[in-house]
């Protein structure tokens, strides 16, 4: 891959000071409207912890990471993990 360090830097939307604000204030109205609604949330609340798990493996996209990526154990062979 080659950068150009003469190309300027753009920053995503979330990064400018617009973007931050806006994050801000959903995150403000976020927890008022929580605050007020509790009641009706805390009943959902195993649903949404159940909904969290694929929604964080299409964030990351890679599942658990690392399988595979472990150094191999010096001593073990394959003959020894049967």
């Amino acid at each position: 891959m080659n950068h150009d360090d003469n190309e300027p830097h753009v920053h995503s939307f979330w990064r400018r000071p617009a973007g931050m604000a806006l994050a801000t204030a959903a995150l403000i109205a976020g927890f008022y409207m929580l605050r007020e609604h509790w009641g009706h949330v805390l009943g959902y609340w195993p649903y949404l912890l159940l909904l969290a798990c694929p929604l964080m493996h299409l964030m990351h996209g890679h599942g658990h990471g690392g399988h595979g990526r472990h150094p191999h154990t010096p001593g073990r062979t394959q003959d020894d993990k049967q």
